[in-house]
C-alpha cells in the first residue's frame, strides 16, 4: 500500500516540476531503477507494487520522442548513453534473476517495445544484439510460464528484424560449448546488496551511470566482434554472478541457433495462440537466405523432428477406418486456424476433429518448405519423406486389410492434392514412385514394391479400392513434375519400338491393296482377334463410317490428318450401340472446350520441360528392344478391355486417367495413345487397339440382347436424371459400359483435334 502511496507521489511531483533535458530525465529513471536494488531488501515484492514499470515506460518514451526529434538515422544522447552502458545488459541480467518477482515479464516487454518502435536499426550494435541473445535463451524454458505471452512477442520481433536484414541472422549463430554456460548459485540479492552502490561524483556525476565492482569478464556471441568490445562485460552482470562467456573460435562447426529452440519449445505450449506464433517466427527463420543460418537450422536444431513427429502423432491418431469421401470432401483448413467445434456442425463425422488436425499441420509444414532457403527446404522435405511418408505412411498403404488400404489410399489422395511446395512435392511423388528412369520390364515391375502395389491396387478385387487408387493416381499427374508422367509412362515409349518400322520404297507409295496402305495391318488379322473362331469374324460393316484410306493417310510433316484420326474414333463405337444422338447436348462437340481448358493447362507446366515437338526418328530408335508397355499402362489396358463387364463407376475413372494421359503434348504420347494409324509391332498394343477388340465383343454381344437400343437409351436417360423409374433392366452393366465407351471414343477425338490444332496454330 505505502509503495502504491509512493508511486502515486511521484507522478504527481514529476508532473508539477519543470521539464528537464531528455539525457537527464533518461538517466533520472534509469538511476532510480539502480537505486531500488541498493536501498530496498524486500526482494518478495512483485515488480508491480514498485516503480520500476513505470521508468522503464517512461525510458521508452524518451527514446522515440528523441528519435522523432531528429532526422532519420541519427543517434541521440539517450540511445547512446543507453548503448555506451549496456543498459541492456543490465535489464536481462535483471530479468534473468527475476528480481523483484515478475520483472523479466517487464524486461521482455522493455526489449520487445524498443526493438519495435524504435526506426534505426539497432540489432548490429554489440551492446544490443548480445543482450538480445541472452534473453532469447531464457525463452521457453518452462511450458506455460506467466511470461508466455511476452516471450513470444519478443521472439517474433526479433524475427521480424532479421526478416528485414537477414545478414543480422549470423549474430545469432553461437558457438555450442557457450550455451551449455552455467550461472553462479550465489543469492541474487546478496550479491546485489554487496556489490551496488552509488556512483562517485568525479566518475559518474555527470551521467548517472552506477558504477559496479567486481572481476571483469569477458562476453560475446558472434566473431565479428572485436577482442576489445568482448572483453567489455558490464559490471552489472558480474554484480549478478553472471559468468563471462569464453570468445567462439574463428571456425565455428557446431553451433547452437537459440531463437529457432526457444521457438520450437514454445510450439509445445498447451495455449493455441502461442503455438501458431512460434509457428509463425519459424516460417521467418526459415525464408532467410543466409547458407549458413540454414545449415545451422536444419543440422543443428530439432525444426525437422518437429515437423515430422507432429504429422506422425497426428496422422496416427485418425480412426483406423474412415469414409474416403469424408476424406476428400472435408473442408481446406488452413493451418493456425483450425478452430473447430463439433457441437456446430452440422457435416460432423467421427475422426473429423483429428483429420482437421493433422491437414492443418500438413498445411503448415507445406507452406514452411514452400517458405524455405533452397537447401533448407530440401533437407527438411527429405526428413519428411523419411521419417513420416517411408516409416508411417508406407506401412499402411503395403498392408492387407481392405479398409485400411481404402483409407490410408485416401488420406494419401488428399495429400497429393493439398501438397504445393515444389521440394516437398518432390519427395512425395518419388516416395510413390521412387526415383527409377529405365525402360519397364515384365520381370523387373516389382522393382519399388509400394509403385507396384498401388498400380495393382488399381486393379483390385475391391471397386471401392480401384476407383480410390485410380483417383489418386489421376490428381498425381496433375502435377507439375516431369518424373511422374516418365516414370509411369514415357520411359516405355522413348525408342518408339511399339511400332513396325519398314523402310519407305517406291512401290508403297504407289501401291494400294484392297484399299489399305501397303504394310498396314488389317484389323481381322490383328492377333488380338485370333481367339475368336472363323464363324464369329466380323464383317467390316461396323467400320462402313471410318474415312476410306488413302495412301496419302499421311502428311509429309509425319501427322496423320486429324480429320480421319478424329472420325476413326467417332466411328468405332457401331450405330446401333449409340445413343447420344437421341439425347441432345451430348454430341462431340461438347467435349472440345473442356479438352481445349485441359489441354492449356497441362501445356502451362510441361512447357518448361522442353519436350520435342516430333517424334524420335526411327534411325536413331532401339526398335529391336523388346517392347513393354509398363505396368500402368497394363493395368489401364487391361481394365479398358474388361469396360463391358465393370461398374459404371470403375469404368468412369479408368476412361478419365486414360483422358489425362492422352493430354501430354509428348509426340510418343501422342502416337501410341490418339493415331490409330500407327503400325504396332507384333504383339504389340495400342488404346485403339484395345478399343477395337472391345468393339469386336460388344458386336457379339449385341447380338444376343432383345431390344438393344431402346434399353441402352434408357439406361442413357437414367444416369442423365432424366428417366425416374426404377424398373429393373437386364444387362445393365454392359448398357453402362457401351455408354462410357461412346462418351470416351468421342472424348478422345476432342483432345486429338485440340492438341492438333495446337500444334499447328503459330
Amino acid at each position: 500500500m505505502f509503495s502504491k502511496f509512493t508511486s502515486i507521489l511521484q507522478h504527481a511531483v514529476e508532473a508539477l516540476a519543470p521539464s528537464l533535458p531528455l539525457q537527464e530525465d533518461f538517466v533520472y529513471h534509469w538511476k532510480a531503477i539502480t537505486h531500488y536494488y541498493i536501498e530496498t531488501s524486500d526482494d518478495k515484492a512483485p515488480v508491480t507494487d514498485t516503480n520500476i514499470p513505470s521508468h522503464l515506460e517512461q525510458m521508452l518514451d524518451i527514446l522515440i520522442q528523441e528519435e522523432n526529434e531528429r532526422e532519420s538515422g541519427e543517434t541521440g544522447p539517450c540511445m547512446e548513453y543507453l548503448l555506451h552502458h549496456k543498459i541492456l545488459e543490465t535489464l536481462y541480467t535483471l530479468g534473468k534473476a527475476d528480481c523483484p518477482p515478475g520483472m523479466k515479464q517487464q524486461v521482455l516487454s522493455f526489449y520487445t517495445k524498443l526493438l519495435g518502435r524504435i526506426r534505426q536499426p539497432l540489432l548490429p550494435h554489440i551492446n544490443v544484439h548480445r543482450p538480445v541473445q541472452k534473453l532469447i535463451r531464457l525463452c521457453g524454458e518452462v511450458l506455460t510460464a506467466p511470461t508466455e505471452n511476452e516471450e513470444i512477442q519478443f521472439l517474433c520481433i526479433v524475427c521480424a528484424k532479421l526478416k528485414q536484414d537477414p545478414y543480422l541472422v549470423n549474430f545469432f549463430l553461437e558457438n555450442k560449448s557457450k550455451a551449455g554456460a552455467s550461472g553462479s548459485s550465489i543469492p541474487v540479492r546478496e550479491s546485489i546488496s554487496g556489490k551496488l552502490k552509488e556512483p562517485s561524483a568525479s566518475s559518474a556525476s555527470d551521467t548517472g551511470q552506477t558504477e559496479l565492482t567486481g572481476e571483469p569478464g569477458a562476453a560475446t556471441n558472434n566473431e565479428s566482434e572485436s577482442t576489445e568490445q568482448a572483453s567489455e562485460e558490464p559490471a552489472s552482470v558480474n554484480t549478478l554472478n553472471i559468468p563471462s562467456q569464453s570468445e567462439a573460435p574463428a571456425n565455428r562447426p557446431n553451433q547452437d541457433y537459440n531463437l529457432v529452440n526457444s521457438l520450437l519449445n514454445l510450439t509445445r505450449s498447451p495455449d493455441g495462440r502461442i503455438v501458431v506464433k512460434a509457428c509463425e517466427g519459424l516460417m521467418l527463420l526459415v525464408s532467410l537466405p543466409e547458407p549458413a543460418a540454414a545449415k545451422c537450422l536444419t543440422e543443428n536444431t530439432a525444426l525437422c523432428e518437429l515437423l515430422t513427429e507432429r504429422l506422425t502423432v497426428f496422422y496416427k491418431a485418425l480412426p483406423q477406418s474412415m469414409d474416403p469421401l469424408d476424406i476428400e470432401t472435408v473442408e481446406s483448413v488452413n493451418w493456425g486456424l483450425d478452430a473447430y467445434s463439433g457441437k456446430e456442425d452440422t457435416t460432423a463425422f467421427p475422426g473429423k476433429r483429428a483429420l482437421i488436425s493433422f491437414l492443418s499441420w500438413l498445411d503448415y509444414c507445406d507452406q514452411l518448405i514452400k517458405e524455405a532457403q533452397k537447401t533448407a527446404a530440401v533437407t527438411l522435405a527429405r526428413y519428411v519423406r523419411e521419417r513420416f511418408f517411408v516409416s508411417v505412411m508406407e506401412p499402411q498403404l503395403m498392408q492387407t486389410s481392405e479398409i485400411g488400404i481404402l483409407t490410408s489410399t485416401a488420406l494419401l489422395n488428399r495429400l497429393i492434392r493439398q501438397v504445393t511446395s515444389g521440394a516437398l512435392l518432390h519427395e512425395t511423388i518419388y516416395f510413390i514412385l521412387g526415383e527409377q528412369r529405365e525402360p519397364e520390364t515384365l520381370a523387373g515391375i516389382n522393382s519399388y514394391p509400394l509403385r507396384h502395389r498401388l498400380i495393382e491396387h488399381c486393379d483390385h478385387l475391391s471397386d471401392e479400392i480401384s476407383i480410390m487408387t485410380l483417383r489418386m493416381f489421376e490428381h498425381l499427374l496433375q502435377k507439375p513434375s516431369e518424373h511422374i508422367i516418365y516414370n509411369l509412362v514415357l520411359r516405355n515409349l522413348e525408342e518408339r519400338n511399339y511400332t513396325e518400322y519398314k523402310p519407305p520404297c517406291q512401290e508403297d507409295k504407289d501401291v494400294v491393296e484392297n484399299g489399305q496402305i501397303a504394310g498396314a495391318i488389317d484389323l481381322e488379322e490383328d492377333p488380338l482377334f485370333t481367339d475368336l473362331s472363323p464363324g464369329n469374324r466380323l464383317s467390316a460393316d461396323w467400320l462402313s463410317g471410318s474415312p476410306p484410306q488413302t495412301p496419302d493417310h499421311t502428311k509429309s510433316d509425319g501427322k496423320t490428318e486429324v480429320h480421319k484420326i478424329v472420325n476413326s474414333f467417332l466411328c468405332l463405337v457401331p450405330d446401333e450401340a449409340k445413343s447420344s444422338y437421341h439425347v441432345e447436348g451430348t454430341g462431340y462437340d461438347t467435349y472440345l472446350r473442356d479438352a481445349h481448358r485441359q489441354f492449356r493447362e497441362f501445356c502451362a507446366f510441361c512447357t518448361r520441360w522442353e519436350w520435342p515437338g516430333t517424334p524420335k526418328t526411327f534411325e536413331k530408335c532401339r526398335l529391336d528392344a523388346a517392347f513393354f508397355e509398363g505396368h500402368f499402362l497394363k493395368v489401364l489396358f487391361d481394365r479398358m478391355g474388361r469396360i463391358l463387364d465393370q461398374p459404371y463407376d470403375v469404368n468412369l475413372q479408368v476412361t478419365s486417367v486414360l483422358s489425362k494421359l492422352s493430354m501430354f503434348p509428348h509426340p510418343h504420347i501422342h502416337e501410341y495413345l490418339l493415331d490409330p494409324y500407327i503400325n504396332l509391332a507384333p504383339g504389340c498394343r495400342s488404346l485403339f487397339s484395345v478399343i477395337v477388340r472391345v468393339v469386336g465383343d460388344l458386336m457379339l454381344r449385341i447380338q444376343r440382347i432383345p431390344d438393344f437400343t431402346p434399353k441402352l437409351l434408357q439406361v442413357r436417360k437414367r444416369l442423365l436424371g432424366m428417366d425416374p423409374e426404377d424398373a429393373v433392366i437386364d444387362h445393365s452393366t454392359l448398357l453402362e459400359g457401351v455408354i462410357v465407351l461412346e462418351e470416351f471414343c468421342k472424348e478422345l477425338a476432342a483432345i486429338a483435334f485440340v492438341k492438333f490444332h495446337a500444334s499447328t496454330t503459330p
